[in-house]
């Protein structure tokens, strides 16, 4: 891909200004435009994978997630070529939009771009072909949605619908369904659960509060904008602590392969006016995360965004994966939306969060304790309430950061018999410097744990109950990789290997942890030291003074200043 030199006077940063986001979009529309069908409905992106939604509407989601490419772009030699493939789509091509199908998915993105480029493309249709487009969306303001983010799709199909005026009474309805629907998964400070359970990930920021704000924005509603734009507001002061100095956005979660989608929710903040971060940080942080992959093969020889995270990667794809799903990251050029004038551009890039100084910030709705270091910016992620509705290692391991990916090894587990499951998660609380849990292992086991954290140090301790007398548990920390050291030490309970064995009752198992891309950094039992007295309390000095006092129990977690 072939950028406009570094500009470092503007972006001391990441050297990207406006014209190096323009550039990217203009490549990967060109990129992607000689897999277009001759009738230009479909974009049949190359690769032997198909999702297990079909051929046909993988062809869909490609004409669909390029469109919206194209409509942040502004692009209109672009958007003449999907007039002619909407006309194609809309007269028999595409698949009809059903309950639970993916074509509600696309619709949504069709929709959106429609409405933001009304003046360039479908106020220069055809009537025909706009009544037929019309009737083809209006399918999914009754189409079931699966009960998640998805019931933001007929919001935005919705909301498209009620401007052109087809259908109002039923646009209206399928808008505040969907968005009656996600006030149930709403958590407080910012943060929504992905439907029913503690599903934490992405979707908050390039769903849950994409659809609902910009439908706020495009409706001039300031009520919603209010309600919306407020939450996001609070989600963007923790949202921003995700992403590592490298530009790195947190490998947490799904849909992993939407890559720089990430940056999203910080454009989105800029767009409306509802965002703690200053402009240069805005930038900053999205700019970050596009060099990230751009930098490390996430486009190919083709120019084509591949599977994966930075190359191609099948362990980041699910079920729903297609060759055009990598697309979804057409939401990161949101930010283009903004005039080349506004101070989001304008603005000298300022340093991100993990930049500024070490942090060890608690996140209360996930039950999650975020540890970053100045020095290597990278940024830890200790869950201590994020489940998805199956054991998924990137959704339930007990640690995650900016540099690391979770590893076949079980890597941040406690196994129970060589079992690393960890379901039922009970959040037990965060606080300034430590995170709680309870979860079922192995064996039916619980276990207990909470972490403290002090600069890149950790403290990680692991109370099992249930398991038969003798049952053998293993601890693991942080996978290895280029540039980091991952370490683990025992405390208490663990022998050099970090095995141990349970008792006639409750066993506690103690470790230290540290993962740093310092090359030569304080040694780990240097900084802090561990004490276990004879009622299982955790006494913890860090090396500057401070420390405190955990108690593991059955009735949760208790963390008080040591004693004097």
């Amino acid at each position: 891909m072939q950028l406009p030199p570094a500009d470092r006077t503007a972006s001391a940063y990441t050297g990207y200004t406006r014209a190096h986001w323009e550039a990217a979009a203009d490549a990967l529309l060109s990129a992607v435009e000689p897999y277009a069908t001759e009738d230009r409905a479909l974009y049949h992106l190359p690769g032997d994978r198909t999702s297990w939604s079909g051929r046909l509407s993988d062809g869909l989601e490609g004409y669909a997630r390029t469109l919206l490419l194209a409509a942040f772009r502004r692009d209109e030699k672009a958007l003449e070529r999907y007039a002619d493939g909407l006309a194609a789509g809309v007269s028999g091509v595409w698949p009809r939009i059903e309950d639970r199908s993916q074509p509600l998915v696309e619709a949504a993105s069709i929709a959106l771009a429609l409405r933001l480029t009304r003046e360039l493309l479908w106020d220069r249709l055809d009537d025909g072909v706009r009544q037929r487009a019309a009737a083809w969306l209006g399918d999914a303001l009754t189409a079931e949605a699966w009960p998640c983010n998805w019931e933001l799709f007929p919001v935005t199909v919705g909301g498209f619908l009620a401007e052109i005026g087809h259908e109002p009474d039923a646009s209206r309805a399928a808008i505040d369904r969907g968005l009656e629907r996600i006030e149930q998964w709403y958590v407080g400070d910012g943060w929504y659960t992905d439907g029913d359970g503690r599903k934490f990930d992405y979707y908050n920021g390039w769903a849950m509060h994409l659809y609902p704000v910009l439908h706020a924005w495009l409706e001039r509603d300031e009520r919603l904008l209010e309600l919306y734009g407020g939450r996001l507001e609070r989600h963007l002061s923790d949202y921003a602590r995700l992403f590592g100095g490298d530009g790195a956005p947190m490998h947490q979660g799904r849909s992993l392969t939407y890559r720089f989608a990430t940056t999203a929710p910080l454009w989105l903040g800029a767009l409306t006016g509802r965002t703690p971060l200053s402009p240069g940080e805005t930038r900053r942080l999205a700019s970050g995360a596009l060099r990230y992959f751009l930098d490390r093969g996430a486009v190919d020889d083709r120019g084509l965004l591949s599977l994966g995270w930075h190359g191609p990667d099948e362990s980041v794809l699910q079920g729903y994966s297609g060759p055009a799903s990598p697309y979804w990251a057409s939401k990161g050029f949101l930010g283009l939306l903004l005039p080349p004038g506004h101070e989001v551009w304008t603005a000298a890039e300022e340093p991100a969060p993990a930049e500024r100084a070490d942090a060890v910030t608690p996140v209360g709705p996930p039950n999650w304790l975020l540890q970053s270091t100045r020095s290597d910016g990278v940024v830890r992620l200790h869950n201590h309430g994020s489940e998805d509705v199956r054991y998924d290692p990137y959704y339930t391991r007990m640690a995650y950061s900016t540099v690391t990916a979770p590893s076949p090894s079980c890597d941040n587990s406690v196994l129970v018999g060589d079992d690393p499951s960890r379901t039922g998660i009970e959040p037990l609380g965060v606080g300034e410097g430590w995170a709680a849990s309870r979860h079922t292992a192995g064996g039916g086991a619980r276990v207990t744990s909470v972490v403290l954290a002090h600069g890149a140090a950790e403290v990680r301790a692991h109370l099992v109950t249930g398991a038969e007398p003798g049952t053998p548990v293993r601890v693991t920390g942080w996978p290895a990789g280029e540039g980091l050291r991952a370490e683990l030490l025992p405390a208490a309970g663990l022998d050099d290997a970090l095995t141990g064995v349970t008792g006639a009752g409750a066993t506690l198992f103690v470790a230290l942890a540290r993962l740093t891309g310092e090359p030569d950094p304080v040694p780990l039992a240097d900084l802090v030291s561990v004490r276990v007295d004879e009622t299982g309390s955790v006494e913890v000095r860090w090396r500057d003074g401070d420390g405190a006092r955990v108690q593991l129990g059955d009735s949760g977690v208790e963390v008080a200043p040591p004693t004097a």
